[in-house]
This record gives C-alpha cells, structure tokens and sequence, in this order.
C-alpha cells in the first residue's frame, strides 16, 4: 500500500503545522471547483519568521532552502485547510519569490526547497511547473515567499503528469 502524505511527512520528521494567520487582509488559501490557490507563503514557523532579510547578503543559501521548505509546508497547511484528504492533492504550479542581493542568481536552488519537499510529500502528485524569482524584498523582510495552486483529484483518481 502507498504511503499518505502524512506517513511521508512523519517519516520526514514533520507535521502538518496550523494554518499561518494572515498578515493582512486576505485568505491563506481559496478553493475554487477542483483547484486551490494559496496566498504567498512566508518561512514561518512557531509565530515568527525563521530568519529575515536577503539572500546572497545576510542570509546563505542553504538558509534561503530551508525557508522555501518551511513556505511550503504552510502551503501544505492552507491547503489541507481546504480539503481533508491530502492524497487527493495534486501540486500544479509553484511560484518561489526570493529576496535577493543583486547579485544573486541561485533563485532555482532556493526554490528546490519547496520542490524537493512536494515531491517527498506527494510523490508522483507533487511533480509541478514553477516559477523561481529574484525581488528586491519581501513582506516582513522575509527571504522566502512561494504560494501554490493544487488540484483536487477525484476520490480515489490520479492524473498523470500532463493532466490527462
């Protein structure tokens, strides 16, 4: 039998956290038909941004993975507050925003944070497109922001990577 989601993240060490509260006037996460959007994610963890600032001045790299990773896992929160059964989730489309120095270019490897951490969560479902972009800051000084659409799977279906 396959692992669920949450098996998958047990095994990671992780749990799905509460939803993050907004920071301003919007919503964590809409569903609309079969489709959730997220809002933009932000590092949080326990209340409080795991580092702040820019990536390539401040904060490394290997900072800037871990918050991706920490963004997604919020947006695996707004999501599930969208829908009870995280098997059915598919992850369609990631944007990861990265406050940057100017010089720097690593906006991709940042975002293999939340990536790698979709793929390991929901497998052959957490195969997505995305987006990874260098702006000059972030709500809150945040390094990090990556916000997501998913897709509702029928009860028991799965797609295949084109949707099909």
């Amino acid at each position: 039998m396959t692992a669920t989601p949450e098996q998958r993240l047990a095994d990671l060490g992780l749990t799905v956290p509460d939803v993050v509260p907004p920071v301003a006037t919007y919503l964590p996460a809409v569903r609309t038909g079969d489709h959730v959007y997220t809002a933009g994610q932000l590092p949080m963890r326990d209340g409080a941004l795991i580092t702040t600032g820019k990536v390539g001045e401040g904060v490394t790299a290997e900072e800037a993975v871990e918050c991706a990773r920490q963004c997604a896992l919020n947006a695996i929160a707004a999501i599930r507050s969208q829908v009870t059964d995280l098997s059915r989730v598919r992850i369609v489309k990631v944007v990861a925003f990265v406050a940057s120095a100017s010089d720097f270019t690593g906006q991709p490897g940042v975002a293999n944070g939340a990536s790698e951490l979709f793929g390991a969560v929901f497998g052959d479902q957490g195969v997505h497109a995305r987006s990874a972009v260098g702006v000059p800051v972030l709500p809150l000084d945040a390094p990090v922001e990556v916000e997501v659409i998913a897709e509702i799977l029928p009860a028991g279906g799965e797609r295949t990577e084109n949707g099909a």
